[in-house]
């Protein structure tokens, strides 16, 4: 087992007599990579998640609900025997009018069994197309968190892995040095050594 020795902080920067213009570097492409990869991480992080939770209060704002009417009976039959409502919901066509008067159809989830005519609450957009339901202020926290964090990652990530490459190129550089410099003076010391 190699013995290693006490760790010593930067000694990439200290002065000493056989340090190498290879050490040093090294030593700011590990930096100038460290640097640009927690900023690219935090900048892209902080970006993607106030985009996103933008566009979800944008969608709280401009969202609204409306109610539809069931254009065709659903399918399945409604279970009156359980005295719970059924959470098992089907896909039937349902028509809306949007805020300027305009008629639209479109698809939506309703209870099993529902008649024509039942109706039921669709969200649309500004332009009355259908969408999801807004949500809500803390899922939207959430999920900005949670895009943030990841395309914090995605983005520090590209640093890192160029700061890796960069650095296993000037290794490999580094040693075939080495290997020049002790072919060219190995010799030299052959002789001079008793055993």
């Amino acid at each position: 087992m190699a013995f290693r020795g006490p760790r010593v902080w930067l000694w990439r920067w200290r002065r000493n007599p056989l340090k190498r213009r290879a050490d040093v570097v090294e030593a700011w492409v590990l930096l100038a990579a460290w640097t640009i990869t927690v900023l690219a991480g935090v900048l892209a992080g902080l970006a993607t998640a106030g985009t996103v939770e933008r566009g979800t209060a944008r969608e709280r704002v401009e969202w609204r609900p409306v109610v539809a009417l069931l254009s065709e009976r659903a399918p399945g039959t409604a279970d009156s025997r359980s005295g719970t409502p059924s959470t098992a919901s089907v896909w039937a066509k349902v028509r809306w009018s949007a805020p300027d008067g305009t008629a639209h159809t479109g698809q939506a989830r309703v209870r099993p069994g529902s008649g024509v005519g039942t109706p039921v609450t669709v969200w649309t957009d500004p332009q009355g197309r259908l969408v999801t339901k807004p949500a809500t202020a803390s899922e939207a926290r959430s999920r900005a968190a949670l895009t943030g964090a990841l395309a914090g990652v995605c983005a520090a990530s590209v640093p890192f892995v160029a700061g890796r490459a960069l650095r296993r190129r000037l290794e490999s550089r580094r040693i075939d040095q080495w290997g020049y410099e002790w072919a060219r003076f190995g010799p030299l010391w052959g002789g001079r050594t008793t055993g």
